[in-house]
């Protein structure tokens, strides 16, 4: 099992392994009308200086103005709507040429039980900004895949960016059999309005959910891949992706997956399981520990140090009724070096939260990390306000 963990050790942080204190968060509901909010992602959109929320909804993809330090609400804008016929489904927001400002990319035409015919299932749209971000973006259609679900702006280890998308399913793919699921990666060209260079990788796996960078101040490390098989890593070399032949989880389904560190050189992988699922599963080199099974439709996931504790705590998120009629959005915190004993927090339960996408940063530059969810059945947007301070 050691295995897993050696083409990532770059990404060890020290820490201590002790609780430090009780986990505190408020709430704040910054739009409660939202049509069901499938992906989250944070990052400057007009330059000023404050990380923004960035949403696809279901026919829109909107970002969220942070006033931070100034009177004011999260004012909405809408960056684009109606790209397809069907609903968004995915969106990658990271700033890759070093203007300050975020490039968004977004997935639409969610159809995942059509795997066949890719004018029904699928597309994948870069926006380009006008000079007045708060304005409608111009779409530029890229090549898409069918059942495209997940994306991410990736650094590979010279510097470049690429935009790596991922589909559920492979083409024809029925019941996570057949054709194995193709990832692609754009390189960015230089007229964003052109053609994108593309490669796809053929993943071997036959039904992948989510997936995960894996980053370094040295530069980029791989991609971990989820799904149906387990968890597998993904390296970028100079003929492009290939697998690696190391898997962080193998033979387990899984639907969502993050990586963290457990302070002391102990680095830990948190997945969701199985697609979908109930549990939240956490590896380490030695073992697998199962730290809770009380969700249902458990669909978000994000490792940080929410506490300053030097070691990552895990944010779950879940969007059914569990077996006590909850859902919301729960923080749990490790008591021990191994990753075995884990202390679960309730966040702000005054605010009702079906969780399908989570999303940590520092909103308000106090230091401290803050978590914004997006809630299914709750149609709402809710930041969670670290307290720890």
């Amino acid at each position: 099992m050691k295995k897993r963990y050696t083409i990532w050790m770059a990404l060890l942080l020290a820490g201590s392994s002790v609780l430090a204190q009780k986990a505190t968060f408020k709430a704040e509901v910054i739009d409660p009308k939202i049509d069901i909010g499938y992906g989250l992602a944070i990052g400057d959109v007009d330059g000023d200086g404050k990380e923004d929320i960035l949403m696809a909804d279901q026919k829109e993809i909107v970002w969220y103005r942070n006033p931070a330090g100034a009177k004011g609400s999260w004012v909405r804008h809408v960056l684009a709507k109606n790209l397809t016929e069907r609903d968004n489904v995915c969106i990658a927001a990271r700033d890759i040429d070093g203007d300050g400002k975020v490039e968004v990319a977004v997935g639409a035409q969610w159809n995942p039980g059509e795997t066949r015919d890719l004018k029904q299932s699928g597309a994948v749209f870069y926006l380009v900004p006008p000079d007045d971000r708060t304005q409608p973006w111009e779409p530029v259609r890229l090549h898409h895949e069918v059942t495209i679900h997940r994306m991410h702006w990736v650094r590979k280890s010279d510097g470049a960016y690429q935009l790596v998308v991922l589909p559920l399913h492979g083409e024809g793919n029925s019941n996570g059999e057949g054709t194995p699921v193709q990832m692609i990666a754009f390189d960015v060209p230089e007229n964003t309005r052109g053609l994108w260079p593309y490669q796809l990788l053929d993943t071997k796996m036959h039904m992948t959910h989510n997936f995960h960078p894996l980053e370094a101040k040295s530069g980029f490390l791989g991609l971990a891949v989820g799904g149906k098989e387990g968890v597998q890593v993904f390296l970028n070399g100079a003929d492009g992706w290939a697998p690696s032949g190391t898997w962080m989880v193998n033979n387990q389904g899984i639907g969502e997956v993050r990586t963290g560190t457990l302070g002391n050189g102990q680095l830990m992988t948190a997945t969701i399981e199985p697609m979908h699922g109930t549990s939240l599963v956490v590896y380490t080199k030695d073992r697998r520990t199962v730290v809770t099974d009380n969700m249902k439709q458990a669909h978000a996931i994000v490792c940080a140090d929410f506490l300053g504790q030097g070691r990552d705590q895990i944010a779950v998120g879940w969007r059914e009724p569990n077996d006590s009629k909850q859902v919301g959005v729960r923080l749990y915190v490790g008591t021990d070096k191994e990753g075995i004993q884990w202390q679960e927090y309730a966040l702000d339960e005054k605010v009702e939260m079906a969780c399908e996408d989570l999303r940590a940063a520092d909103l308000d530059g106090d230091g401290d990390l803050d978590l914004v969810a997006a809630g299914r059945s709750t149609r709402n947007v809710v930041i969670y306000w670290n307290q720890k301070k």
